[in-house]
């Protein structure tokens, strides 16, 4: 069955799917984005993904393209026209079509919405998750909000395709200070010797997670202790675990960071225990259509 994908008001073939040449997001990396998991017919911490766009909506003066219940009715509906029981659901606005020009256009220009969806069988990533991954780092080169969800991503690519030529998966950026940010399109962690997670709070120069804060919520539930700070390369260098957090990957392990192995070079227990269990702390909102 061909894909569909929702543009501005339209469902159409994926193959068909396009936007207007003067879209701003297409001009300007004007919009924002969200990536949703489908785990098993349900949409996964959908409330939490909404919030931060909103809020990200809110950061960049561009308006709400349609209430919170309008919006999860076309979400809802394009998993549904796509037949995906584990994937994505992707969801971009944009402050709209307008004349090309630096200023905002007029304020009662439409903002542009798409969307589309697709299956990942979930044992891909499990084959992934059971061998871990490697990471690279990365100078910080990007703009000091990344605390907004942008489709401005183009440092994040470059750094992952840095990664991929590398033979890794992941660049962990490193700040000024030597601390590690996040990876291009992850949260990172690390795991100490004593059993605690580290990661940097999402206070600034790193995204806030939807999934970064569903393993917190894990954490507490499983007793963990968690901290929330920096923590530099040598430090990652010597954990005794690792992983990177993402809506696409949920908990996964990374086993070498640079040329240093961690561990045995295996995925740890902590980490293993953390992927397996993750959707006990999500909010699963199951796949309902109107009609459906």
């Amino acid at each position: 069955m061909s894909r569909v994908a929702y543009v501005n008001g339209q469902y159409v073939p994926h193959s068909h799917a396009a936007v207007h040449v003067e879209d701003r997001g297409y001009q300007f990396s004007d919009g924002v984005y969200e990536v949703c998991e489908v785990w098993r017919g349900q949409i996964v911490d959908m409330s939490a993904h909404l919030d931060r766009l909103d809020r990200s909506l809110s950061e960049l003066q561009i308006s709400s393209p349609m209430s919170r219940g309008a919006l999860m009715r076309v979400m809802k509906e394009v998993i549904s026209l796509n037949r995906v029981k584990n994937g994505l659901i992707y969801m971009q606005v944009t402050r709209g079509v307008a004349s090309r020009d630096h200023y905002f256009p007029p304020a009662n220009t439409p903002p542009s919405v798409v969307m589309t969806a697709k299956s990942v069988p979930s044992h891909k990533m499990d084959q992934i998750a059971a061998k871990g991954v490697g990471v690279i780092t990365v100078e910080e080169n990007r703009w000091d909000r990344v605390d907004i969800k942008t489709v401005g991503l183009l440092p994040n690519v470059l750094a992952k395709q840095k990664a991929k030529e590398s033979g890794a998966r992941e660049a962990w950026f490193v700040d000024k200070k030597g601390l590690i940010t996040e990876g291009g399109s992850t949260n990172a962690w690390i795991i100490l010797k004593n059993g605690t997670l580290v990661t940097r709070p999402a206070t600034h120069g790193i995204l806030k997670g939807i999934t970064r804060a569903g393993v917190l919520k894990l954490a507490e539930m499983k007793g963990f202790s968690v901290e929330e700070r920096g923590f530099s390369l040598e430090e990652a260098k010597s954990a005794q675990e690792a992983f990177l957090t993402s809506a696409s990957g949920l908990v996964m392990p990374v086993v070498k960071v640079n040329e240093t192995i961690l561990g045995d070079g295996k995925p740890g227990p902590i980490v293993q225990d953390l992927r397996k269990s993750f959707h006990e702390a999500s909010e699963l909102i199951k796949l309902t259509v109107a009609g459906g």
